[in-house]
């Protein structure tokens, strides 16, 4: 299998990539949601949807192996909150979250290949 050339920015990680279009089907859902929850689940939502490929962003820079690891767990933590209010959504019946969903667990995947690859790199 050929390697990839070697990112030169965080938006260069196809990680980032996927985890920043979460966000943006984020936002786009979240303006469906009642006006009671404008400060509510669209607030909580969205700051732990930004929340994941910002903390990408944040780690792509750090220079040791365990402090990349630390925000790329603070990615996986939040996108762990995510998926509960994503369940919230569909359980309060403000949205179908079925595609959010699916889009939510392909950067889980990507993000814990990522954060092996960094913790088994040399």
């Amino acid at each position: 299998m050929p390697s990839r050339p070697a990112a030169e920015t965080f938006r260069d990680l196809h990680v980032w990539q996927k985890a920043h279009g979460f966000v943006l089907e984020t936002y786009r859902l979240t303006t469906t949601f009642p006006k009671q929850e404008i400060f509510g689940l669209v607030q909580q939502l969205r700051r732990a949807a930004v929340s994941i490929p910002a903390n990408i962003a944040e780690g792509f820079c750090r220079r040791g192996k365990a402090d990349k690891a630390r925000f790329l767990n603070i990615a996986e933590s939040s996108l762990e909150e995510c998926r509960y209010y994503l369940i919230l959504t569909r359980d309060l019946g403000y949205a179908d979250t079925t595609v959010l969903m699916h889009s939510l667990e392909e950067v889980s995947k990507m993000l814990t290949a990522y954060t092996k690859a960094i913790l088994e790199s040399r």
